[in-house]
């Protein structure tokens, strides 16, 4: 057997968001050691109000406690091709939730919003979005892939994980770094999305899961052979043990895969 991920359940939110704070400022301090950034994707959903509970809490003031977002640089896993003043916007949602309410003191992070004068031709807007990844991250004839420092993602009900979904052809994307989706099964039907490889390569991959409503996909992802195969079980599959789940008490009732006690 391989290398498995990590998988972490909590009480409850708070709990939850005091460790995934701690994972966080080790990816943080890892990616600094790295290259003077931390580079980091970032999904939607529920996860932009989990991880400003993470990270706006007053810390211990102990170096190992702090958060330095002016050498953040935030990409989105995937996005909806919608105005960045939607609600469907993963770029509003993180902004409301987390980055409106970053104390001044502790620095602007730089994020990647997409271009919105392409929200009708979705390739282009991938492929913009592709750009500014290669800018970052070096250009694409010069590294197969670009390596994030850590990427922070969602489970859906579904076992979908960015924009990636259960049976698409997208799973099969082994070129693109960002690729564009004109049929999501979940609406809006127009997205971009970051493909598996991209997500697999991470030096981190976090997934926060929370909420009973969980525990059936949870179940099927770490249980079942079937599950493996669902986007959620490839990153699994793919990135081993880089990956860890943040999970309430709630999401992994009845899950028989083992649990680790601490980071």
């Amino acid at each position: 057997m391989g290398k498995q991920p990590n998988l972490y359940a909590f009480n409850d939110i708070s709990a939850l968001a005091r460790t995934l704070r701690t994972y966080v400022i080790q990816c943080q301090d890892a990616g600094f050691e790295r290259h003077g950034l931390f580079k980091v994707a970032v999904s939607g959903g529920s996860l932009p109000s989990t991880l400003a509970k993470a990270l706006l809490e007053p810390g211990d003031g102990a170096p190992e406690d702090a958060l330095h977002f002016a050498k953040w640089e935030i990409f989105f896993a995937d996005e909806r091709a919608v105005p960045l003043d939607h609600p469907d916007s993963n770029y509003k949602l993180l902004k409301d939730e987390l980055l409106d309410k970053i104390p001044k003191p502790m620095g602007r992070p730089n994020v990647h919003s997409i271009n919105v004068n392409l929200l009708d031709d979705v390739q282009e807007m991938a492929d913009q979005y592709q750009d500014a990844l290669m800018q970052s991250f070096a250009a694409k004839d010069s590294v197969k892939l670009p390596i994030f420092d850590l990427l922070l993602l969602g489970c859906g009900p579904d076992g979908h994980t960015c924009s990636l979904f259960p049976n698409h052809e997208l799973l099969r994307e082994s070129d693109a770094w960002v690729a564009p989706i004109e049929d999501s099964p979940k609406p809006p039907a127009k997205r971009i999305t970051l493909s598996l490889p991209v997500v697999t390569h991470g030096t981190k991959i976090a997934f926060v899961a929370t909420g009973a409503g969980k525990k059936d996909i949870m179940k099927q992802i770490f249980d079942t052979e079937e599950g493996r195969s669902l986007p959620c079980g490839l990153v699994n599959e793919g990135g081993a043990d880089k990956v860890s789940w943040f999970t309430d008490n709630g999401a992994v009732e009845g899950v028989g895969f083992p649990r680790r006690g601490s980071l």
